[in-house]
């Protein structure tokens, strides 16, 4: 059974993912790209919110017994996160000190279909 939960993980990953992108669509947001990787790391999604480009993390989580989505989002997943955003804005030729930027978190929880609660923290 192990190897079923395991295959259905990213297909839970991704719908969170999309999930997250409608909501941050219908806050105003726009989208830019999605699932940036590079050697450091991931970026789940690029949005732009105004003149600012966001990053965000997207964290889901079906039950919070073990804690909330955004707790498992600790201080060496941040520093890694941290590193794949300058690696994507050096790539792209954009300087950080110039270049208004974010890292936002949208924590999930429930199921893909029907979440039961988003949180949203910007500038984490």
């Amino acid at each position: 059974m192990q190897w079923i939960k395991q295959a259905l993980s990213p297909l839970i990953g991704s719908e969170a993912e999309r999930f997250a992108r409608t909501f941050l669509e219908q806050q105003g947001l726009t989208f830019v790209m999605q699932n940036y990787r590079c050697r450091t790391g991931e970026i789940d999604l690029i949005m732009l919110d105004n003149d600012e480009l966001v990053f965000v993390e997207v964290k889901f989580r079906s039950k919070s017994q073990h804690g909330s989505a955004i707790e498992f989002f600790h201080a060496s997943k941040k520093r890694k996160f941290e590193s794949a955003v300058m690696h994507y804005m050096q790539e792209k030729g954009f300087n950080p000190s110039v270049i208004p930027h974010r890292i936002d978190l949208i924590g999930i929880e429930g199921n893909g279909q029907q979440p039961h609660n988003i949180n949203w923290l910007k500038s984490v």
